[in-house]
C-alpha cells in the first residue's frame, strides 16, 4: 500500500501545476506575437525596397486561387468546395513568394556593406561548412573568412577589391602550408568581373565538388585550429546600418586591435 501511495505522489508531482501551464502559455503568446511583429516589419522593410513586391504578390496569389478554384470545381461540380483549396494553396503560394523577395531584398540592400559576407556566412549558409571568421583584416574592415568542408578549404574576402585580393593571397599562402595537397578556394564577394555576387554565394558553394570525407574535414579543421582564430577583432557582426559614419567605426577598429 505504501508503495503504491507513493508512486501516485510521485505522478502527481511530475504534472505540471497550474502555474507552470499558465507561463508555458503565456510564453508561446509572446513567441507567436514576436513571430507576427518579424513577419510585419520583413513586409514593411520588403515593400519599401521593392516597388514591385505587393502587386506581384497580389497578382500570384489571385492567379493561383483562380486556377485552384477552377480545377477542384471540374473534379468535384461543387461551387463551395473548392473555396478553401483555393485559399490554403494561395496563401502557401504567397508565403513562398514572401519569402524570395523578401530574401533578394535583404541581399541587395546588404550587397557592398562592411560585414554583410561574414553575417551572410554566420546566418545562412546551407551544408556541412566550418566557419571561422575574419581570419585576416583590415581597420578599412576588409575582411576574409575561412569555411571548411567537403570540398577543402574556401576563402571569402569582402571589402576592396585591391585591399581583398592581396589579403587573400597571404592568407591563401599560410593556410597551404598547414593543409597541403587538399583544395583551396578563394572568393571575393561583389559585382565586377570575377566576383560572386553576395545573392549568390550559398549556390556557388553547393556547386563546389566534395573532395574530402567527413573524417578528413574533421582531422582538417584541427589542423587548421593551429592558425589561430579571428585576426581582425571589432568587424561589424552585420551589415552596416544605412547612414553609418565609416570613420568613427574604422576609428573604433583601431583602438581594439
Amino acid at each position: 500500500m505504501a508503495n503504491t501511495s507513493g508512486s501516485g505522489k510521485a505522478g502527481k508531482a511530475g504534472k505540471p501545476t497550474r502555474a507552470e501551464k499558465k507561463a508555458l502559455k503565456t510564453a508561446k503568446r509572446a513567441q507567436r506575437r514576436e513571430s507576427f511583429r518579424n513577419i510585419g516589419q520583413a513586409f514593411t522593410l520588403t515593400k519599401q525596397a521593392d516597388p514591385r513586391f505587393v502587386p506581384i504578390l497580389v497578382m500570384v496569389a489571385v492567379v493561383v486561387a483562380a486556377v485552384a478554384y477552377v480545377l477542384v470545381f471540374l473534379i468535384t461540380g461543387s461551387p463551395y468546395i473548392p473555396i478553401p483549396f483555393a485559399v490554403m494553396l494561395a496563401i502557401v503560394v504567397g508565403m513562398f513568394v514572401f519569402s524570395r523577395r523578401a530574401q533578394r531584398s535583404m541581399f541587395a540592400q546588404a550587397e557592398g556593406q562592411a560585414g554583410a559576407a561574414g553575417f551572410m556566412l554566420r546566418q545562412q549558409l546551407r551544408g556541412d561548412w566550418r566557419l571561422t571568421e575574419a581570419v585576416a583584416g583590415t581597420t578599412q574592415l576588409d575582411a576574409v573568412h575561412r569555411l571548411v568542408g567537403r570540398p577543402g578549404v574556401v576563402l571569402v574576402g569582402e571589402g576592396a577589391p585591391h585591399r581583398v585580393r592581396g589579403l587573400i593571397a597571404q592568407e591563401k599562402k599560410r593556410t597551404a602550408r598547414v593543409v597541403g595537397d587538399t583544395p583551396i578556394y578563394d572568393i571575393t564577394i561583389g559585382t565586377g568581373e570575377g566576383d560572386v555576387r553576395l545573392a549568390k554565394l550559398n549556390r556557388y558553394l553547393l556547386k563546389l565538388p566534395a573532395n574530402l570525407s567527413k573524417a578528413e574535414v574533421g582531422a582538417l579543421e584541427k589542423r587548421l585550429a593551429a592558425l589561430g582564430g579571428s585576426r581582425a577583432m571589432g568587424l561589424p557582426q552585420g551589415p552596416l546600418p544605412q547612414g553609418a559614419k565609416m570613420r568613427n567605426i574604422q576609428r573604433t577598429v583601431r583602438r581594439r586591435s
